[in-house]
């Protein structure tokens, strides 16, 4: 939905402008007013940056009452987003470093796997959020206007809190093991960004679909478990051939993990075509995620 404001000043006293009211006053002011008109949305590729900076109050009322509703009635809080990646690295830690000995490009291991677990955690988060967001907020959207992409933009924008904590304890995690410092370090908000523009892409095509098809909500979890397996979190991605690794590089992730531990660990080349290809993926997933939510924007309020 748009919402169009048209000023009627100057507009001559005809029937069709007249209000229905006895009041002089009263006439004159409606005429003195904008006149509002609510149309339908557009459904191009265009993100609506106008009307969502509008309403950047409901979307940082929505993120922060998802971080307090998240965390509600829990013992540790936000010390969660800190022992789920911290956990998981351990345990493949445990397996895949002692036991199967994965190699982890001349790191020690653990470090290897929490690195790409941090920014794992924030795809799988952002994207498990986003895809329920416009159910969970289903009397919001069925009671007034507002654009429907404020929804799922707040459930990945709370994620990126959790991915903030988590960064805090990585840093000091790292400098125990000697890692300092260093001008790739820079490179880190590139690759924090395009996990959340894949996240969101994805997002959008999942919470659409999730509306009108409500077993869409219970494929997510396998969704992201199969692209846990698909990314290299707990493998270097140099163990793929050389030959599929363009066709690898189709999951956007791929170039999130790697750019992460090239630029924290130093432990791979500098991303060149595969980051490209991941790039280039992101991209389309975003794009054609926006255009599917759009398409659908105007009905979600009748469906959901």
């Amino acid at each position: 939905m748009q919402v169009l404001s048209t000023g009627l000043e100057g507009a001559g006293p005809t029937c069709s402008n007249l209000p229905m009211t006895d009041n002089p006053a009263d006439a004159r002011l409606a005429l003195e007013s904008p006149l509002v008109v609510i149309t339908a949305s557009d459904t191009s590729w265009r993100l609506p940056l106008r009307e969502l900076w509008q309403y950047r109050g409901l979307l940082y009322f929505l993120t922060w009452r998802d971080i307090k509703v998240r965390y509600k009635q829990t013992v540790i809080g936000l010390a969660w987003a800190i022992i789920q990646p911290l956990f998981i690295a351990l345990t493949l830690n445990l397996f895949l470093g002692h036991l199967v000995r994965v190699p982890s490009a001349g790191v020690p291991y653990s470090v290897f796997v929490y690195t790409a677990m941090v920014a794992w955690q924030l795809f799988a988060s952002a994207l498990t959020e986003t895809s329920n967001s416009l159910v969970t907020n289903e009397r919001l959207i069925t009671k007034v206007y507002f654009p429907r992409l404020v929804v799922p933009l707040s459930a990945v924008l709370g994620s990126l809190v959790d991915f903030i904590v988590a960064l805090f304890i990585l840093i000091p995690y790292l400098a125990y093991y000697g890692f300092v410092p260093t001008l790739a370090w820079l490179a880190l908000p590139f690759f924090v960004f395009l996990a959340a523009f894949v996240s969101l892409g994805a997002g959008l095509w999942l919470s659409a679909l999730n509306v009108q098809y409500r077993d869409v909500r219970y494929t997510v979890g396998f969704l992201v478990q199969l692209c846990f397996f698909l990314t290299p979190v707990a493998y270097p991605s140099k163990v793929v051939p050389q030959s599929a690794r363009i066709w690898y590089a189709l999951n956007p992730m791929v170039g999130v993990v790697d750019g992460f531990r090239w630029s924290l660990l130093g432990a791979a080349e500098a991303p060149g075509r595969l980051l490209l290809v991941s790039v280039a993926a992101a991209a389309l997933i975003f794009v054609t995620g926006l255009y599917y939510f759009r398409r659908t924007e105007d009905s979600l309020a009748d469906i959901i």
